[in-house]
C-alpha cells in the first residue's frame, strides 16, 4: 500500500499508498517403505504420512527456497517518493514501492501503481541500496492502477523477471517485498500463499461512490501494509507474479491483500512505457447509469418504458466523434451493445475494453423518446 504521511482513509478497500475510497507451503508426501530383518522376521512398513525427517527436510528446502527468492528480487524493487508542490514548497506526499522490470541502455523501467504517483509534482525513486535517483512518469492508468517510470540504469542493480500468469496457482508460496511505513522498513518481506484467483475488485475512481470499473486481481495473505502499493508479489523462482495494489482494511478482516496479475499488468506497462497511455476503444459520449436517475424522471423526461430500469443514459455527445457519426443524441438511452445487455457504465466499459478493438463496429440497442431503435458505431482510439 501506499503510505500517505496525511493518513487519509475513506474506505474498506485501502490502495498501497493513500488510502484509496472505493470499496503454502507444498507438503511432500513421502511414501516410505522399510524392512527389518531380524532373526528371520521380514516387517514392511508402508505408510503415506510424512516422517519427521522427511517434514524437517522439506520444510528446510522450503525455507532454502524462499530466502533465495527473496534475495534474488529484492534489489529489483524500489520505494517510490510522491513529491507535491504546496504554500510551504515542495513536499513529499507519501511512498510507495516500485519494481525494476528493464533496462535498456543508459535508461531503466520501473512498475510502479497509478495511485503511488498520482498528483505528484515530481517523483523520486530509492533504489536498494539507498541511492536516490530522479524519476520521470512514462505514463499512468487508473483503471488498471498501474504507472510506468523512467529513471537512470547507472546504479540498477537488478532488473526483475517476470512470470507467467498462467503458471500462478490458488496454495503456492507468494512473498510480497516493498518498503512499508514510507522506507522505514524498505525492503521489508512478507510470506503467505496465493489465496484466489481472478478477483474482481470495484473502483470508484471519480469519487461518486459508484464503481467505475472492476480490476482483476490475485488474493494473497502475505501482508501489505502501508508503502507495499506497486511492489512485487513473487513465486518461489523469485519471479513477479504480480504488482501489489490494495488490500482491505476493516477491523474484523485479515489477510486479504491484492495484486494485479502479470497478465494484466504487461500489456499496460508496455502501452505506457511505449505510448504513454493506454490505447482503448473510443466512443466519445459522456454516460449515467439509469439506475441512479429517480423513476418518475426516467417516464416523464426521457419516456423511458416502465419495464426499462438498467442501461446507460447519453449525457452529451462529443463533436466529430464516433457516437456523433452514428447519430447518438443526448438522452438516448443504451441498453445492449452487440445483443449483451448494459445494465451500467461498468458494464459497458467492460464489454467495450475487453472484447472490443479499435476499428470494430458494435450495434447499440438504444432507447429515444420510449421507442427502440438500433445505431451502428464504428470505434476509434481516443
Amino acid at each position: 500500500m501506499f503510505n500517505n504521511e496525511n493518513k487519509e482513509n475513506k474506505r474498506q478497500y485501502t490502495r498501497s499508498g493513500f488510502a484509496f475510497s472505493v470499496l503454502g507451503a507444498i507438503v511432500a508426501v513421502f511414501t516410505v517403505t522399510t524392512v527389518f530383518q531380524w532373526q528371520g522376521i521380514s516387517i514392511d512398513i508402508n505408510t503415506n504420512q510424512p516422517t519427521a525427517q522427511a517434514d524437517e527436510l522439506n520444510l528446510g528446502k522450503n525455507q532454502e527456497a524462499v530466502t533465495q527468492a527473496i534475495d534474488e528480487t529484492s534489489k529489483a524493487v524500489v520505494g517510490v517518493s510522491n513529491i507535491q508542490d504546496t504554500r510551504q514548497g515542495a513536499q513529499k506526499a507519501g511512498t510507495g514501492s516500485g519494481v525494476i522490470y528493464k533496462e535498456d541502455g543508459d535508461q531503466a523501467f520501473v512498475a510502479t501503481n497509478h495511485h503511488v504517483v498520482e498528483k505528484a509534482s515530481s517523483l523520486e525513486v530509492i533504489l536498494s541500496g539507498g541511492k536516490k535517483v530522479d524519476a520521470e512518469l512514462m505514463g499512468s492508468d487508473p483503471l488498471t492502477d498501474l504507472a510506468v517510470l523512467k529513471i537512470d540504469s547507472e546504479h540498477v542493480e537488478k532488473v526483475a523477471d517476470l512470470a507467467d500468469a498462467d503458471n500462478v496457482e490458488v496454495g503456492q508460496t507468494a512473498i510480497a517485498i516493498g518498503n512499508p511505513l514510507g522506507m522505514e522498513f524498505a525492503g521489508s518481506a512478507t510470506k503467505g500463499i496465493v489465496s484466489g484467483l481472478n478477483r474482481n475488485i470495484p473502483i470508484d475512481i471519480n469519487g461518486d461512490q459508484q464503481p467505475d470499473w472492476q480490476t482483476e486481481v490475485i488474493q494473497t495473505d502475505a501482508a501489505i501494509n502501508p508503502g507495499n502499493s506497486g511492489g512485487a508479489l513473487i513465486n518461489l523462482q523469485g519471479e513477479v507474479i504480480g504488482i501489489n495494489s490494495m488490500k482491505i482494511a476493516k477491523e474484523e478482516v485479515e489477510g486479504i491483500g491484492f495484486s494485479i496479475p502479470m497478465n494484466v499488468a504487461k500489456p499496460v506497462i508496455e502501452d505506457l512505457e511505449t505510448n504513454g497511455e493506454v490505447e482503448r476503444p473510443y466512443m466519445g459520449v459522456s454516460l449515467q447509469d439509469v439506475s441512479q436517475v429517480p423513476g418518475a424522471a426516467l417516464q416523464q423526461q426521457l419516456n423511458l418504458p416502465s419495464d426499462v430500469t438498467n442501461g446507460v443514459i447519453v449525457g452529451g455527445v462529443e463533436q466529430g466523434s464516433p457516437a456523433q457519426e452514428a447519430g447518438l443524441e443526448q438522452y438516448d438511452v443504451i441498453t445492449k451493445m452487440d445483443g449483451k445487455e448494459v445494465k451500467s457504465l461498468m458494464e459497458l466499459r467492460q464489454y467495450l475494453y475487453s472484447e472490443t478493438e479499435n476499428g470494430d463496429t458494435v450495434e447499440l440497442t438504444v432507447y429515444r423518446d420510449g421507442q427502440q431503435t438500433t445505431a451502428e458505431l464504428t470505434l476509434t482510439a481516443q
